[in-house]
């Protein structure tokens, strides 16, 4: 019988994706660290390799994309080869594109929600036989966004509200067969993701400008923290910062507050995102931000 609640990840094997830097990397360092055997799958292979060496041990790193089924399959079998199995996925990778809908590039909208969304979906079902196997646990990465919508985010927002609701229905699926599911919602976190993000000339001042914690980062040793506490306790819900736990329970308010704010910069953002698109392009205007996104773009 499996022992819920037990602080004590010595010996599990740990499926991480997106690995190769921000969250999952140092959610992988910080599970070496407390005894946990750590595979890495991800883009950017040679920065993958580097997170692997880091951890010590027999952590191992294998380069595939998310999107791609196959590529997946491969490196889940290359797993349970070297580990003899799975005891814990979490389904980390992520990509950001910043941009209205009417006019941001579709390939990067697109890209988004392959990576965010499809590319959850289909590490989950990869990996799923081995934590079935082994009552396992799974921790899906969804977002703040997936609550509060804002405007010039919607494709990462679909992505993450899917994820939210693809890991709940999914814990409905597997509780019976010992399989615990967890979601992740964090804020603004100090990565190469939102650092880049802040850097584009029409959204950044936007993220940044936000009225009072809504544009507070957070720093990503928090959310490692949060994280292993998480697995460590196969956590229904995990939060940084915890206030988004009390958030949630009114999410219904949310679409109200967020329309009421972006009626005083919407308009004048719009026509900048316009002319930002009319000078560089819109496949750069639109590009998913930092070194994640510019893997994540070359592998498609």
């Amino acid at each position: 019988m499996r022992a819920r609640g037990r602080a004590d990840v010595t010996g599990k094997v740990v499926l991480i994706t997106g690995a190769a830097r921000g969250i999952g990397a140092e959610v992988a360092r910080r599970l070496a660290r407390q005894g946990a055997r750590l595979a890495l799958v991800g883009l950017e292979g040679e920065q993958l390799r580097e997170v692997a060496a880091q951890c010590g041990g027999d952590a191992a790193a294998w380069e595939a994309d998310v999107t791609d089924p196959a590529a997946l399959e491969h490196a889940v079998a290359g797993v349970v080869e070297r580990f003899g199995g799975i005891d814990v996925v979490v389904a980390n990778a992520g990509i950001a594109a910043t941009g209205f809908v009417r006019s941001i590039d579709p390939a990067a909208f697109d890209r988004v929600i392959e990576v965010n969304l499809l590319g959850v979906w289909r590490t989950v079902r990869a990996c799923l036989p081995q934590l079935i196997e082994r009552r396992g646990y799974c921790l899906v990465v969804s977002s703040l966004a997936s609550i509060v919508h804002v405007p010039g985010n919607a494709a990462y927002s679909a992505a993450k509200a899917g994820c939210e609701a693809f890991a709940n229905s999914l814990r409905a699926e597997v509780r019976h067969l010992g399989v615990d599911v967890g979601v992740a919602y964090f804020s603004w976190i100090s990565t190469d993701m939102v650092n880049s993000a802040d850097q584009h000339p029409v959204f950044g001042p936007i993220r940044t400008g936000m009225p009072g914690l809504a544009s507070r980062t957070y720093p990503v040793s928090a959310v490692g923290k949060a994280v292993v506490g998480g697995i460590a306790r196969r956590s229904k819900s995990v939060y940084v910062p915890g206030w988004i736990g009390a958030l949630k329970l009114f999410r219904a308010l949310a679409p109200g507050v967020v329309d009421r704010q972006a009626a005083k910069f919407v308009p004048a953002a719009d026509k900048a995102a316009v002319r930002d698109i009319e000078e560089r392009g819109a496949e750069a205007a639109s590009r998913p931000v930092g070194p994640g996104g510019a893997a994540a773009v070359g592998g498609s």
